[in-house]
Parts: structure tokens; C-alpha cells; sequence
């Protein structure tokens, strides 16, 4: 890395991006800007994996604790601030070394989401939200499913805010609503090298259940008392992040610890899946072996960074 340039480095849940961002960045002179969707509420650490202060204080880390618990974010607020922290970090003639596994941000950093063109009406927009707080959220996606299969499929049931999204397109267009669009062919807001980690499927399934047992152990239960504690309502959008949603029921008595441990992990398993389908839709992605050791992965990358 001779010169400065922008790395993403992804992959699914418990594939060690973060050990691999922090490496990087600490011999490169780099900043860290996390692409997590959950990483970016205050309050949520023990969940979201987020990294700690002594790693902090190693490597400036952007886009951590922008948001309170409570309040909505969307991939448009992340690509605004995540473009104005890498336009500093390169001000500064750093690299900047994204870290994360949500899709939708690397996409939207990419340049590939539109939201904009498609008109938008209060009132078609309540009736769904309307039928979600009624019915629950897996009555409104069996909605879209009926009406629109292949936008269903691209959807979970937990991103309220696109399926909704998506059957207010449809009403006010009769076209489906396009959630993954492709990114442009001239690479998008910001040309970058994205890297992703691989592994094999029954090794990764191990590191995930290692890592929900370790953040049960670290006090993700605590964390999730505290947030109710504080008023955060349990259908709060952060609130739907696995871990929490799953802890929810456990802190108040309605299941055992045990349970929520096991469809936590569960989840976990089935989100990984969701998230290496989307990475492996998403062009020009360098797929590097997770069990390689730092020091190959380090390699590989200098050579993908310096274009060899």
C-alpha cells in the first residue's frame, strides 16, 4: 500500500474482518470506517461485536456510536457519513480500511442503491406500517410475497422499513421495488479493492456459536436489560439486531436462557448465509481464505492494493 487507497474488508458474521481491518490499518498508518449496521448505535456493544475502547484508542474508528438505540438509520445516512470520514482520512493522505459486513452499506457506498425517482405517499406508507404493528412484521412480508415473490426473497422480515418501502412502490408504480441494484459500470461514487473472507461452511458455523457463547458470557443479557431499562423500546429498530431481539424475551422472563441462546446462534447461522449470498452477487470481490493466518491475508492484500 504505497499510496493511499480505500480497502473494504467484509465477509459474513464471525469471520474475523475486524482482527484483519485493525492489522491493516495498525501497519498501514490507516483509519478504520466500521460498515456495521448495528455498530452505529450507542449503547450496543456486547451485540455488535463492536471494538473495544483499547482498540479504539490503537486505530481511529469512524462511524461507531452516531446514533442513539432509539432512532432510525438508513444505508443513505451511512453512505453520507461514511463518504464525508473517508474523504478526511484521504485529506490526511491515509488509507482508509472499511470494515464490515452489511451489504447494503458496502453497496451504497459503491454507488449502487438509488433512493431517490420513486414517488412516496404518507398514507400508502402508514396503511403497511399500520398492518406490521397489527399483525407483526411476518404478516407484512407474506404481503409482499404474494404480491411480489422476488422482492420478498431479497427482503428479511425484520427490515420493516423496505418492505414497507417496497409495497408502497409497487401500489404507487405497479413496478417492483429494486433493493439490490447492481452497481454502475464506472465503479460507483468511489473506486475501492473490497476483500472478503471465506470459510469453510461447518468452520464457520463453529466460530459462530463460539462467538454467541462469548458475548453471553461477556454480559450481552446485561446489555439488553439495560437498553429496557432505559426506555428503549424492544420493536425499536436497533432492537431487531440478532442478539438483541432474541435476548429480549429471555430478560423479561419469558424464556429460558437457554433457548434464546440456541435460536441466537440459529439466526446467526442463517443471517451468515444471507450475507455470503449478497457478497457473492457483488462484483469485483477478492475472496481470501479466512484460515489463511495474518500474515498471507496481509500479503494478499498488499498485492490486490497495489494492483499486482
Amino acid at each position: 500500500m504505497t499510496k493511499p487507497g480505500v480497502l473494504a474488508v467484509t465477509g459474513p458474521t464471525a469471520s474475523g474482518k475486524s482482527a484483519l481491518a485493525l492489522e491493516i490499518a495498525l501497519k498501514h498508518g490507516g483509519e478504520i470506517v466500521c460498515m456495521d449496521a448495528l455498530q452505529v448505535y450507542r449503547g450496543m456493544d456486547v451485540g455488535t461485536a463492536k471494538p473495544t475502547k483499547g482498540e479504539q484508542a490503537l486505530v481511529p474508528h469512524h462511524l461507531l456510536d452516531v446514533r442513539g438505540p432509539e432512532e432510525p438509520f438508513s444505508a443513505a445516512e451511512y453512505a453520507r457519513l461514511a463518504e464525508e470520514a473517508i474523504g478526511g482520512i484521504l485529506s490526511r493522505g491515509l488509507p482508509p480500511v472499511l470494515c464490515g459486513g452489511t451489504g447494503l452499506y458496502l453497496r451504497a457506498l459503491r454507488g449502487g442503491l438509488d433512493f431517490g425517482g420513486t414517488p412516496s405517499d404518507p398514507a400508502v406508507r402508514a396503511k403497511y406500517q399500520a398492518v406490521a404493528e397489527r399483525e407483526g412484521r411476518e404478516a407484512l412480508h407474506a404481503l409482499l410475497k404474494e404480491r411480489d415473490p422476488e422482492t420478498a426473497r431479497e427482503l428479511h422480515p425484520n427490515d420493516l422499513r423496505r418492505v414497507v418501502r417496497a409495497l408502497e412502490v409497487l401500489e404507487l408504480t405497479g413496478r417492483p421495488f429494486q433493493p439490490r441494484q447492481a452497481p454502475r459500470a464506472d465503479g460507483g461514487k468511489r473506486p475501492m479493492a473490497v476483500v472478503a473472507l471465506d470459510w469453510p461452511r461447518d468452520a464457520l458455523y463453529r466460530r459462530i456459536d463460539e462467538r454467541v457463547k462469548r458475548m453471553l458470557d461477556d454480559g450481552l443479557a446485561e446489555e439488553v436489560r439495560g437498553l429496557l431499562d432505559c426506555g428503549v423500546s424492544p420493536q425499536a429498530q436497533a432492537m431487531q439486531g440478532i442478539g438483541y431481539k432474541e435476548l429480549v424475551p429471555y430478560v423479561q422472563g419469558h424464556t429460558s436462557l437457554e433457548d434464546a441462546e440456541e435460536l441466537m446462534a440459529r439466526r446467526t447461522r442463517n443471517y451468515a448465509k444471507r450475507q455470503l449470498t449478497w457478497l457473492r452477487a457483488e462484483p469485483g470481490v477478492r475472496w481470501l481464505p479466512g484460515d489463511a493466518g495474518m500474515a498471507r491475508l496481509e500479503s494478499e492484500i498488499k498485492h490486490i492494493m497495489e494492483g499486482t
